[in-house]
């Protein structure tokens, strides 16, 4: 493969990746405590690859990694008791079918025997791992510091995980985070819990739709330098065989 074919290519590849993260955003742009992907771009090179008249090894764009935004989202009323938002740095901690999950998402619901959890059926923990159980016919108080109390009793305060190295936190699915790494989380110092309100994605669908944009103009570009690469070579070949 000659090498405008190769950088074209491997341009190709990295925008297939960027496209692929820009459209799960886009899909969760309005999925509560969502948190956008992105991706940092750089130049392979190596002596293996192809070289070019200089001798010099082709260099090839590449997404070197990806990562999570963990910036805030808009925070929302509903006025619905059992939905918590996080302001600030946080997640929640429910108890997944594996170990400890850490969520953003605080559209919690109650159980038939009183479990406040997810969705999905993870109970919500508070701090020392016991989990949040209420009484299902009175109503129950959470303050900005994550206590919960109800007809006056303390029933304990929210367990709001904090990672100091967040890229330790790989998502999971369904808008969960498990830890990867021996990073022990703390309590989140400077977290804010606000009840009957929720965070909302902080995916711009706006900003999302003009990315896309321009992913699309460069794979418009990197196909027409594939077209022209093969037109050259086509060329090319018809000179040396008319010589």
């Amino acid at each position: 493969m000659d090498q405008i074919s190769a950088i074209a290519a491997s341009g190709f590849r990295a925008r297939m990746e960027s496209l692929d993260l820009l459209g799960n955003n886009m899909a969760n742009s309005s999925t509560t405590g969502y948190k956008g992907d992105g991706e940092f771009y750089t130049v392979y090179s190596s002596e293996a690859a192809d070289a070019d008249a200089s001798g010099s090894p082709t260099a090839l764009p590449m997404v070197q990694r990806q990562y999570t935004d963990f910036a805030q989202g808009m925070i929302e009323t509903t006025n619905n008791p059992t939905d918590l938002a996080i302001s600030g740095k946080g997640l929640f901690v429910v108890q997944g079918p594996s170990g400890p999950l850490y969520t953003r998402n605080g559209s919690f619901h109650v159980s038939t025997n009183g479990t406040l959890g997810t969705t999905e059926g993870y109970p919500l923990l508070l701090q020392g791992g016991k989990e949040l159980k209420v009484d299902t016919t009175k109503p129950f108080e959470v303050s900005q510091d994550g206590t919960v109390r109800q007809d006056g009793e303390v029933l304990g305060q929210l367990q709001l995980a904090e990672f100091k190295d967040r890229s330790t936190i790989l998502k999971q699915g369904f808008n969960y985070f498990r830890s990867v790494g021996d990073q022990v989380p703390a309590q989140a110092a400077n977290a804010q819990v606000q009840q009957g309100k929720l965070e909302a994605s902080n995916v711009n669908a706006a900003h999302g739709a003009v990315r896309l944009v321009g992913v699309m103009r460069q794979f418009e570009v990197m196909q027409k330098a594939i077209s022209i690469s093969n037109d050259m070579n086509k060329q090319a070949i018809e000179q040396v065989a008319k010589v």
